[in-house]
């Protein structure tokens, strides 16, 4: 069934002609993620450091202390940019996530040209833009329209996940090429793309990294530095140094350090459920309390610093706070305990046909 529906897509160069074939897609792409996050998807109101893959916190370090001072600006500018792309994704069941591709790609610009003629903020080759249902001649290039090269580049990618079910092989294969992440296969004898990273040209193993660091810096919930392979070594998002989160001064200004209360708090606090609750801001939370959700998932607790009045409210309501968010773990782990049951009846009904 999912190559059938694919095969429609990339065939009549259009979005899945029903509700149900989008929702089923969707419950398809999602396990493409299985060897980045612990749990197939990324849960915007956890840790992040709780969620991703161990091996890629490591990987993407020396990309972040090179570009996260960009992308943490391009996450502002770029917001319309990556709704449009979400909701054209969402379309054919895709992952939201792979907006960030376009900005590895292009960072968003649809004047982008590659010295190998490749353009628009997907950067197409004439050819591939073509056979994916974009107009390229001397007069029209549809590789610059946002919203038609968006629809081209969400078939190309379903139509690559069919190959590999997993969206890192494809991220790879989008930059070297089917044929060097298939040579990188044989090589290694995996499909895990940790196990065959070394067997792919430096180009797409890096690509891979860029995409995974990209996604730290865009979604990663509240946290401004991330912990390096070494232990007790950080580098931070927004400094570009090398300091410990515990030294990491809030940047507040006198009048807001004056009027602030520090209150420790130790248990499964999530920021966004606090923020939530609270009706502050994310931006503003994360202003008081550099690195929350790094910091409780790693050591348990926190100095929490709020407005005085915002300290009372959550105080007044901490263990409510609390039970949401506890709630909100329990309520991930029946979620994945529940996906990981769909691939067997997949093979099930090929044996079954095949009988």
């Amino acid at each position: 069934m999912e190559e059938e529906i694919i095969t429609e897509i990339v065939t009549t160069r259009k979005a899945p002609t029903s509700r149900e074939k989008e929702q089923y897609l969707s419950q398809v792409t999602k396990y493409g993620f299985k060897n980045l996050f612990t749990r197939y998807s990324y849960n915007a109101t956890a840790p992040y450091t709780s969620q991703v893959n161990p091996h890629a916190e490591s990987f993407m370090q020396d990309y972040l202390a090179n570009h996260s001072k960009s992308l943490l600006k391009m996450k502002g500018w770029g917001q319309p940019y990556f709704n449009l792309i979400e909701n054209i994704l969402s379309q054919y069941g895709l992952p939201k996530e792979l907006k960030y591709v376009a900005v590895i790609e292009s960072n968003l610009k649809t004047g982008a040209t590659s010295w190998v003629g490749a353009a628009g903020p997907w950067q197409f080759m004439p050819a591939t833009a073509r056979q994916y249902g974009l107009v390229v001649n001397g007069y029209i290039d549809e590789r610059r329209d946002y919203v038609k090269s968006t629809h081209a580049a969400a078939r190309y990618l379903l139509n690559s996940y069919k190959v590999y079910h997993d969206w890192l092989l494809v991220l790879a294969s989008y930059n070297g090429g089917l044929g060097n992440v298939n040579k990188a296969i044989r090589k290694s004898g995996s499909k895990n793309f940790w196990s065959l990273q070394y067997q792919l040209p430096g180009e797409s193993r890096n690509y891979v990294k860029k995409f995974i660091a990209t996604h730290y810096v865009m979604e990663g919930s509240g946290g401004i530095t991330t912990q390096a392979s070494g232990g007790g070594s950080y580098a931070a998002i927004e400094g570009g140094g090398g300091v410990n989160p515990f030294d990491t001064k809030p940047t507040l200004t006198d009048t807001e350090i004056e009027n602030a209360v520090t209150q420790t708090v130790s248990g499964k606090y999530n920021s966004m459920v606090i923020t939530k609750n609270l009706g502050m801001e994310i931006t503003q939370f994360n202003r008081y309390n550099p690195d929350f959700d790094n910091m409780m998932s790693t050591h348990g607790n926190y100095d929490l610093r709020l407005p005085a009045d915002k300290m009372q409210q959550f105080l007044a309501n901490k263990y409510i706070i609390l039970n949401e968010c506890v709630q909100l773990l329990l309520g991930d782990d029946n979620i994945a305990s529940n996906q990981t049951i769909y691939p067997a009846p997949k093979v099930a009904k090929k044996k079954k046909k095949k009988g």
